[in-house]
């Protein structure tokens, strides 16, 4: 029996072969589908498990799994067993009986590993707390369609330090461009996997001075400041923390003149981003929502091949 080709996250793939991927995404999207073959999902379903709500998530992968020949079958809470105390080990071994792959949005990244650990068909990762790596892939897209290969740029990450930022951490690595993290003291991301990325040879700069990051980057990357799944009740001490870390005009102006901004969505203006910074013209958050769909049809691809 030949391995399965779980996406569950960055760092656990080579470069090469996440290369390959975003070359694939890239090609679905020029209309030329690596190997000629439009259809490589014809006659496959794939389970999408919420446990999170979704409007990129959700919508890219039903389209690109229906354009590549496939039938998304869609679980959500309220609509499954798993909502009702089914196990996730469980949910795993029913699904590889009825489905070609299954995408998963959920909390913990306990749930992801062990729904992998039991499938016996290919398991990605649509979001967890820790990581994002589907979105990465879109970002790397983007970043090259307006400036070419990202290897060697540099790349600055504004606010928290969150599942985002340690996608593109494990980016960092993979895709071989310097990070630079500007986050608060007690908001940055874990150390484990700053640890992680500096021992595959990539270049990190962890700091709180936002002008110490975002000096001459290429790019300029921040996502909202309460996640779903945060604390409620934490928000205003996470306002006040995070207020100095907005990329507005004054911030993009340190980054070169050609630096592009980064925002995975949804935003909200006058808090992470301004306005001005969001809707200007250094803005490609449509590009990368779009991405979404073309990066992801080239994990599906590699997944199911």
């Amino acid at each position: 029996m030949s391995e399965i080709k779980h996406f569950l996250d960055i760092d656990r793939l080579e470069g090469d072969t996440l290369r390959q991927i975003l070359e694939d995404g890239k090609a679905y999207k020029a209309g030329n589908p690596p190997g000629g073959v439009a259809k490589p999902l014809a006659g496959k379903s794939v389970a999408l498990i919420f446990e999170k709500p979704s409007t990129r998530t959700r919508v890219s992968f039903e389209v690109g799994i229906s354009q590549l020949g496939g039938h998304p079958v869609v679980l959500e809470p309220g609509g499954s067993q798993l909502g009702r105390g089914e196990t996730i080990a469980d949910t795993a071994r029913v699904l590889s009986r009825y489905v070609d792959a299954i995408m998963i949005r959920t909390t913990r990244e306990e749930k992801l590993q062990e729904l992998a650990e039991f499938a016996s068909i290919p398991v990605i990762n649509g979001l967890t707390d820790r990581t994002h790596p589907c979105q990465l892939m879109a970002d790397i897209m983007t970043f090259e369609e307006h400036l070419g290969s990202i290897e060697g740029k540099v790349v600055a990450w504004c606010g928290d330090g969150n599942n985002m930022a340690v996608s593109w951490l494990h980016a960092a690595a993979r895709f071989r461009f310097e990070l630079r993290l500007a986050c608060p003291d007690n908001l940055r991301p874990p150390s484990d996997v700053v640890n992680w990325a500096r021992g595959e040879g990539a270049t990190i700069v962890v700091t709180d001075q936002v002008r110490e990051a975002v000096e001459q980057a290429d790019c300029v990357v921040t996502d909202t400041w309460v996640s779903m799944g945060d604390d409620v009740g934490d928000s205003e001490r996470r306002m006040k923390l995070l207020a100095p870390y907005q990329v507005d005009a004054k911030v993009m102006a340190m980054a070169k003149s050609s630096a592009i901004f980064q925002h995975c969505l949804p935003a909200y203006r006058g808090k992470e981003v301004s306005a001005e910074v969001m809707d200007g013209p250094q803005s490609v958050v449509w590009d990368e929502a779009e991405n979404r769909l073309h990066a992801q049809k080239g994990i599906l691809n590699w997944c199911l091949s």
